[in-house]
């Protein structure tokens, strides 16, 4: 399973808006991939911020 989709799975299974550092404990993953993960989904416009540094899939 890629990063990308480890990170919405977690995102997904908290329900409410995560940032990256809560994802890469949650996750395992390292920070820094977490980071890379989360531009890409951002740049697909997959997940939103409604408060800064927090994210959540876009629903």
């Amino acid at each position: 399973m890629s990063a990308e989709n480890i990170v919405l799975e977690v995102m997904k299974k908290e329900g409410t808006p995560l940032n990256a550092g809560l994802i890469a404990e949650i996750s395992g993953l390292d920070r820094k991939e977490v980071d890379k993960a989360m531009k890409i989904l951002k740049d697909q416009d997959l997940i939103v911020s409604p408060k800064r540094c927090y994210w959540e899939p876009k629903k």
